[in-house]
């Protein structure tokens, strides 16, 4: 299986364009933030361009956001059992 295919780099792409809208940022601006061409950020979101640790750290000073906030897995409830 191809890495960018995986469920955790999913979940990292997911959370890179979720922090972008609640950022209220649009990908030219992000763009710009990062000196870079809006292509650039199209291909890093939808895994076209895979992230490394420099670059996912960059995403995240734009965002205002903490490195493990795109890493962690978010806790699965639990289903309670009835006896």
């Amino acid at each position: 299986m191809a890495a960018t295919r995986r469920p955790e780099y999913r979940r990292l792409l997911q959370r890179l364009r979720e922090a972008r809208i609640a950022a209220g940022l649009t990908q030219v601006e992000v763009a710009r933030r990062l000196r870079r061409p809006q292509s650039y950020v199209s291909k890093c979101e939808s895994g076209e361009r895979r992230l490394d640790p420099v670059e996912l750290a960059e995403f995240a000073g734009v965002y205002g956001k903490p490195v493990p906030f795109f890493l962690r897995h978010r806790p699965r409830q639990s289903k309670r059992h009835k006896r």
